[in-house]
C-alpha cells in the first residue's frame, strides 16, 4: 500500500481533534496525509480564525467613531502591510529552515536557526519601529488623509505604526513553532494575545469602568497591549521549550553559516511579500481619490474578507509545513501530494465563504456601519472580491508551499508580475479612464489574483521547488 495513503490506527474525530489542540507529538512526514495535514492545519486555522475576529471586532467598535475613524484604520493598516510583508518574509523563510531540520532529525539545528531568525527580528523591529513613531502622521498625510482624518488619526498612528516591531516579532516566534510542528502552541500564544485585546478595545475606546475614552486611539493601545503579552510569553515557551525545539543558552550566539543562509531566503520572501503588501497601498491610494466614504466601505470589506482568509493562510501555512518536513525527510512526493490535498480543501472552504458573500454582502456590511453610502461600497467590493474566491484558494496554498520548500524566488516573480504589471494597471485603467471608479479596483483584484493562481500552479507542476537547498 502506498505509504501517502496508509490508514493508521483512526482515532475518534473528538480525540483526534483534542490531540490536534493540546499538540500530541506527530511525525508528519510518516502514516495518514489526510491525518498529518488536519493535525497541523487545525490549530493554525483556529489560530487565524481568532486573529482574523480580532480584525473584524477592531473596526466593530471603530465604526461606530464615523468614517473618518474607520478611513484612519484603513490608511494606517495599509502601511502596516509592510511591516506585515517584513514579518511574513522572515517568518516564512524561518519556517522553510526550521521545518527542513526538523524532517531531517536535527533539533538543535533548529534551535540554532531560530536564534539566527530571532536576532534579524529584533534588528527590523528597532529599523521599523523608532522611525515610525516619529513620522507617523506624516505617513498618513502621504496616503492622501485629509486634515480631519490626520487630527483623528495620529494617536492611533503614532501607537500602531510605533508598535509594529512586536507585530513583527509575534509573527516570526510563531513561524518557528509552526516550522517544528508545534502548531497548538502558535494557537494559544496568539489566542492569549487577540482575548487580551478583545476585552480591551470596547475599554480603551469608549473609556469603561476604570479606562480613559481614548477613542480611535484606544484601539491601537489594546492591540499593543495584548500582542506585547502574547510575545513576552513566546519568549518564555521558545526558552522553556517544547517536544520538538527548545533554544539552550549555548545556542544563543551568532552561527555565520546558518545566518547567511537564512539572510538570503529573507531577503527574497521580504521581497515577494512587499511586491505584494506594497500593491495594497497602490489600490487604496485609488480607492481615497473617490472620498472617505468609498475609502470606509473599502476598509470594512477588505476586513470581512481577511476574516475568511486567514484561516486559508492556516491552511496555507499547514502545507507549507508538511512540504519542508517531508523534504527533509527526503519525500518529495508525500510533498507534493500534501499540497494538491491541501489546496483542494481550501478551495472548498473559500468557495463556500464566497457564496456567503455574494448572497449576504449588505446584511453583513451593515453590522459594521449604519451609513447607507458605506454600506453599498462595501457590500460591492464584497460581492466582486467573491468571485475570485476559488482561483485565490489554489493560488495562496500553492505560492506558501514554494516558501515551505526554500523556493521564494518563484513566488516573488509570480507576485512582481500578477500584482505590479496587472493589478495595479488595471485597476487605475477600470477606476479612472474607463469611469468604473472603486469597482473598477475591487475587479482588477479578482483579475490578478486568477492569472496568479493559474501561474502558480504550472509553476508547481514543474517540480523546480523539490530541489532547493535551505
Amino acid at each position: 500500500m502506498n505509504e501517502i495513503e496508509s490508514i493508521e490506527t483512526r482515532p475518534t474525530p473528538w480525540t483526534f481533534f483534542r490531540d490536534a489542540l493540546r499538540g500530541t507529538h506527530r511525525d508528519f512526514t510518516a502514516g495518514s496525509l489526510n491525518q498529518a495535514i488536519l493535525a497541523l492545519a487545525i490549530p493554525m486555522v483556529l489560530e487565524m480564525v481568532l486573529e482574523s475576529l480580532f480584525a473584524v471586532v477592531d473596526v466593530f467598535w471603530v465604526g461606530r467613531l464615523g468614517a473618518d475613524a474607520i478611513a484612519t484604520v484603513g490608511l494606517t493598516e495599509a502601511v502596516l502591510t509592510l511591516v506585515f510583508a517584513v514579518a511574513m518574509g522572515l517568518g516564512m523563510s524561518t519556517t522553510a529552515m526550521v521545518a527542513r531540520r526538523i524532517g531531517e532529525k536535527d533539533a538543535p539545528g533548529a534551535a540554532v536557526a531560530a536564534v539566527q531568525a530571532i536576532g534579524l527580528g529584533l534588528l527590523a523591529a528597532a529599523l521599523i519601529g523608532i522611525p515610525s513613531l516619529i513620522y507617523a502622521p506624516d505617513l498618513l498625510r502621504l496616503m492622501g488623509a485629509s486634515p480631519a482624518i490626520i487630527a483623528t488619526g495620529s494617536g492611533y498612528a503614532r501607537i500602531a505604526l510605533g508598535g509594529s516591531g512586536v507585530v513583527l516579532m509575534l509573527f516570526l516566534n510563531n513561524a518557528i513553532f509552526r516550522g517544528a510542528g508545534d502548531a497548538a502552541i502558535a494557537m494559544r500564544l496568539l489566542w492569549v494575545s487577540n482575548i487580551v485585546n478583545l476585552i480591551l478595545d470596547p475599554c480603551f475606546i469608549f473609556g469603561l469602568g476604570p479606562f480613559p475614552r481614548l477613542g480611535v486611539t484606544g484601539a491601537a493601545l489594546a492591540t499593543l497591549t495584548g500582542r506585547s503579552i502574547g510575545m513576552v510569553y513566546q519568549f518564555y515557551r521558545l526558552l522553556r521549550g517544547s517536544e520538538r525545539i527548545k533554544i539552550l543558552r549555548s545556542q544563543i550566539r551568532v552561527d555565520g553559516g546558518v545566518l547567511a543562509r537564512l539572510v538570503r531566503l529573507s531577503f527574497t520572501a521580504m521581497l515577494q511579500f512587499l511586491i505584494a503588501q506594497a500593491s495594497w497601498l497602490g489600490l487604496i491610494r485609488i480607492v481615497s481619490l473617490f472620498g472617505a466614504q468609498a475609502l470606509a466601505g473599502y476598509t470594512i470589506a477588505i476586513r470581512i474578507v481577511i476574516f475568511i482568509i486567514l484561516p486559508s493562510w492556516g491552511l496555507s501555512n499547514a502545507a507549507a509545513t508538511m512540504v519542508g518536513q517531508n523534504l527533509g525527510a527526503g519525500k518529495p512526493e508525500r510533498a507534493s501530494a500534501s499540497v494538491w490535498r491541501a489546496g483542494f480543501y481550501n478551495m472548498l472552504f473559500l468557495g463556500a465563504c464566497g457564496v456567503v458573500f455574494i448572497i449576504f454582502a449588505e446584511p453583513i456590511a451593515r453590522l459594521f456601519t449604519q451609513d447607507p453610502v458605506v454600506v453599498r461600497q462595501a457590500a460591492l467590493c464584497l460581492r466582486i472580491l467573491s468571485y475570485g474566491n476559488i482561483a485565490y484558494a489554489y493560488g495562496m496554498v500553492m505560492l506558501q508551499s514554494f516558501n515551505g520548500a526554500g523556493d521564494t524566488l518563484t513566488p516573488t516573480l509570480v507576485n512582481l508580475v500578477g500584482f505590479w504589471l496587472m493589478e495595479i494597471p488595471i485597476a487605475y485603467w477600470l477606476a479612472v479612464p474607463l469611469g468604473y471608479r472603486s469597482s473598477g479596483v475591487y475587479f482588477s483584484i479578482v483579475i490578478a489574483q486568477a492569472a496568479m493562481a493559474i501561474a502558480s500552479i504550472i509553476l508547481f507542476r514543474q517540480g523546480r521547488w523539490q530541489r532547493q537547498k535551505v
